[in-house]
């Protein structure tokens, strides 16, 4: 059973003051924001730090799985020998991969390769080539807690187009978490990815973004790319979510199978890339949870 704060506890926020003090100027200030006509998260969405700590164990499965993905994967390999050494790696180390029968999905980890947006299935008989690049999208479960991330990985000999997509990519998420500040807002973030991406000539997905994550596999906030600064959700300090822009090389039109409903493909079948990491925001900024 869970224990709570004390009224004369320090408040988990690490502020110093007791947390009757702390709780209460906290909720005064979403009050006041929300008055504003700003939308502020739930108390429900404020992760705790005994959350926090569960969370973390979650995300070290997490990160291990995707650091030995990373030293093993390789041109030949299978899609399906991914999933079996995430099914494997995960259990073994005492979790449940989140994916795995999660509303009808059929597998334990999502690999999407080159045209594939997400969700991409790792069959048997798609066997990883020179030239692609693939997301490896892995997500946690340890003792009922959630965690969520997906790394980019080149095969072989990758053209110079693709190079630079996958790195800009990686500089859209990186530019968002510069953005993550308390009291600021999720538009803050949204709008540093759009743009950056923009710039270098690509388009970011609308229909599929980031989103709350801790407690459950999918909570509140929704996390888009097509925001504005000063807009969308205010980021309070214990709130947590995932950055995951979907970058595409060519237009933002994207389609899902319709055999399968999961996989979703690029309209013009160019390139898509996708770098997600799990950030908290803190007192005094933010924590990458994991990556």
């Amino acid at each position: 059973m869970a224990t709570k704060i004390g009224r004369n506890d320090p408040c988990w926020c690490g502020s110093g003051r007791k947390y009757k003090t702390c709780h209460a100027a906290f909720d005064d200030k979403l009050a006041k924001l929300a008055a504003e006509h700003h939308r502020v998260p739930t108390r429900d969405l404020i992760k705790t730090p005994e959350q926090v700590e569960k969370i973390k164990e979650s995300a070290k499965i997490n990160v291990a799985v995707l650091d030995e993905i990373a030293k093993t994967v390789h041109e030949g390999m299978s899609l399906a020998a991914i999933d079996k050494l995430v099914y494997d790696m995960t259990t073994d180390m005492g979790g449940i991969p989140a994916p795995l029968n999660y509303e009808g999905y059929p597998y334990s980890v999502c690999t999407s390769v080159n045209d594939q947006v997400c969700h991409g299935f790792p069959l048997e008989n798609r066997i990883l080539k020179s030239g692609d690049i693939v997301n490896v999208d892995c997500s946690t479960i340890l003792d009922g807690y959630f965690s969520d991330s997906s790394r980019m990985f080149m095969i072989g000999e990758v053209s110079e187009e693709k190079k630079r997509l996958v790195q800009v990519t990686k500089e859209c998420v990186e530019l968002g978490l510069k953005e993550v500040k308390p009291w600021g807002f999720l538009g803050d973030m949204g709008q540093a990815v759009h743009d950056h991406a923009y710039e270098n000539g690509y388009t970011v997905v609308r229909e599929i973004g980031g989103h709350g994550v801790g407690v459950e596999f999918h909570e509140e906030p929704w996390v888009g790319y097509h925001t504005k600064r000063g807009t969308d959700m205010v980021l309070a300090p214990g709130l947590m979510f995932t950055i995951e822009p979907m970058v595409n090389m060519g237009k933002v039109d994207i389609f899902v199978d319709e055999e399968n409903d999961w996989e979703v493909y690029t309209a013009d079948h160019q390139p898509s890339a996708q770098w997600e990491v799990q950030v908290l925001v803190t007192e005094d900024g933010y924590e990458v949870i994991s990556w």
